[in-house]
């Protein structure tokens, strides 16, 4: 839980000090303005983003009931986030599991990575698929629906 946090809380505390400095220097506009792009920063890098976690055995229970696909993640990856912007609102109709939450999820994603948390990594239909097109997995949840 607190790996998860850990760059949300750096953010905000670099955020804070520079805007900190920058107010007593005399510029108390570009301090709000870096103070609001760090806690933008914090924001999107934060788990708060992205749809609520469920356990790597209660996903695959899931998806074997409904066919949707399951998203293995880690806050703070570029790519998981990019995948999520990309999903927009059907990024909800996922099932996500967050490895760092997760033992038996990392190590899905570990056996079929190679040994590495290569993140994110999608299960379709019992294959694993890592950092694939948003594209593609769109046309995966429209066929699973």
């Amino acid at each position: 839980m607190t790996r998860a946090w850990l760059f949300p809380v750096l953010f905000l505390l670099c955020g804070s000090a520079v805007a900190t400095e920058l107010f007593f220097q005399g510029s108390p506009g570009t301090a709000a303005g870096f103070l609001l792009v760090f806690v933008l920063l914090a924001a999107v890098n934060s788990p708060l983003i992205f749809p609520r976690s469920i356990s790597a055995q209660e996903a695959r229970r899931r998806s074997t009931v409904d066919g949707r696909p399951v998203v293995y993640w880690r806050p703070g990856c570029t790519y998981c986030l990019r995948l999520r912007v990309r999903l927009g609102h059907r990024a909800r109709q996922l099932h996500w599991v967050d490895i760092w939450r997760d033992p038996a999820g990392a190590a899905l994603v570990r056996e079929v990575n190679d040994g590495n948390e290569t993140v994110p990594t999608v299960v379709v239909a019992g294959r694993p698929h890592t950092n694939p097109d948003p594209a593609w997995v769109r046309e995966q949840l429209s066929s699973s629906a």
